[in-house]
């Protein structure tokens, strides 16, 4: 038995198509008054819905809901499925791909993702840089084909205009035998007691380990870090580069480092993501020479990579043009990606940052909060040094370490000295060094002063400087 419609117990669907490209209603549209609205012309008017919900029950319309919850326009009626819906949009057919506009106009047409600020200083690297080169277009089908015509080009033609050409010490390997600037050769009877103590804490230190903390994975922590020692061997950049440099110096390498800690903390990025980027910037710089003017480019691609290789949500490239306001454009930073990954041969992954040795080394303290966070920052300081390349991320971990324990009052005990293999007769000249660095004039300026002294990191570069100062001269005796 069929019963009557009643507008008043029929649930129905308003006919309206729920379309999010569909034209806003218009102030002037026909529609019945609202109650509760103010008086003329203090609001718009809306369209009544009651009325459109009773001519879809009179005319028997059904909706259905689909399984996202919008309504669909399928009817109970074949003939009325076959009759076009009232105001229904007729699609259009696409215009072929020549009359398409191109990706470089669709993103002329986007909204940039920041305004540029207007700054009366540009980035050092920026100033009277050349014109951008011509990039290099090739579709992805043709890259197998043209896999080795591709990297010659891009190694031996297209990156020199770009970043750099091979450096004389890439191609003629030389091995030099004894190095008068190598600070960590330590004489034979000072090696000889080193390994000696080295030894005999392994054998007589025991490791209290926990075979409840999935975290730390006992088992087979002994083989990842011994094969992290094999690794950051491999990794390790040439302590020597800047003598192949024609334009660049040690003075610009720091304020680079310093320029890429700033864009590090801005967009709040995990803190492996820099060692990585630092760790390219001076692979590639070993191999390549480069000029002034691309010296930031390298390290705006370096942080751009190190970040989609590390982070979860990695800032996009056009991010990346905003942080050098807009001193390099995209197609630059995507060139010298493949520049630089082709250069290094795509070896990101094997290079571990001192944070995973430091990890290991604060078991030995029960991973004191103080002594890791200015354990931190004396790592990040280690960055801005050229001399700290010779040195393995193992030993920056264990300097870092050793001197924040020295800073609190702590010994370096077998507990370290077994975590860390590392003793203290290795680390003290590292350590005398960084205190000479703290006590630097004008280093209050630099970025790594400013970031720590902050109070969510304990203030540990105040701390650091203020101990420098007043203890460093009386905890060691002077290096000859």
């Amino acid at each position: 038995m069929n019963r009557a419609a009643n507008p008043r117990r029929v649930a129905t669907r308003s006919s309206k198509v729920t379309d999010e490209n569909a034209v806003p209603v218009r102030a002037g549209d026909k529609g019945a008054p609202s109650r509760l609205a103010p008086k003329a012309g203090a609001l718009l008017q809306q369209p009544s819905k009651a009325g459109k919900i009773l001519d879809n029950a009179k005319a028997g319309i059904k909706r259905e809901r689909n399984v996202l919850g919008a309504v669909t326009n399928i009817r109970d009626n074949a003939d009325d499925a076959k009759k076009p819906a009232k105001g229904a949009v007729k699609a259009e057919a696409r215009p072929p791909l020549a009359t398409r506009p191109s990706q470089t106009q669709q993103q002329q047409q986007t909204r940039p993702i920041a305004p540029v600020p207007h700054r009366t200083t540009k980035p050092f690297s920026t100033l009277d840089r050349n014109a951008a080169d011509d990039v290099l277009v090739r579709s992805e089908m043709d890259v197998d084909k043209l896999a080795p015509a591709l990297a010659d080009d891009m190694l031996d033609m297209d990156d020199e205009a770009t970043l750099g050409a091979m450096s004389d010490g890439d191609m003629e390997e030389e091995e030099e035998e004894y190095d008068d600037e190598d600070w960590l050769r330590m004489s034979d009877e000072e090696e000889y007691a080193a390994h000696a103590e080295l030894d005999m804490v392994r054998k007589t230190f025991q490791d209290d380990i926990d075979l409840f903390d999935t975290t730390m994975v006992a088992e087979y922590a002994d083989d990842i870090f011994a094969h992290m020692e094999e690794l950051e061997i491999a990794t390790m950049p040439n302590p020597r580069y800047m003598e192949f440099q024609t334009e660049i110096e040690w003075t610009m390498r720091t304020t680079l480092i310093d320029w890429l800690l700033q864009v590090h903390l801005r967009y709040h990025m995990l803190p492996e993501t820099l060692w990585i980027a630092v760790n390219l910037v001076d692979r590639f710089l070993s191999v390549r020479v480069v000029s002034l003017n691309k010296l930031q480019l390298v390290g705006v691609t370096a942080m751009f990579i190190a970040a989609k290789y590390e982070e979860i949500l990695a800032p996009s490239v056009d991010e990346f043009v905003y942080m050098t306001e807009n001193g390099y454009s995209k197609e630059e930073i995507l060139k010298g990606e493949r520049i630089i990954l082709q250069t290094l041969d795509f070896t990101i992954s094997s290079y571990c940052s001192p944070y995973s040795w430091v990890r290991r080394i604060s078991k030995a303290d029960d991973y004191d909060i103080q002594t890791r966070t200015l354990s931190k920052f004396l790592m990040e300081v280690t960055l801005l040094d050229h001399r700290f390349l010779r040195c393995k991320p193992s030993m920056i971990a264990a300097v870092g370490m050793y001197l924040a324990r020295k800073m609190l009052g702590g010994d370096w005990n077998e507990a370290f000295v077994f975590y860390s293999n590392f003793t203290e007769s290795q680390l003290v000249s590292a350590a005398v060094m960084l205190c000479e660095r703290l006590v630097e004039q004008g280093f209050e300026k630099v970025y790594v002063y400013k970031k720590y002294s902050n109070k969510k990191f304990l203030r540990a570069s105040t701390f650091a400087c203020d101990w420098a100062h007043n203890h460093a001269a009386t905890t060691w005796s002077p290096r000859e």
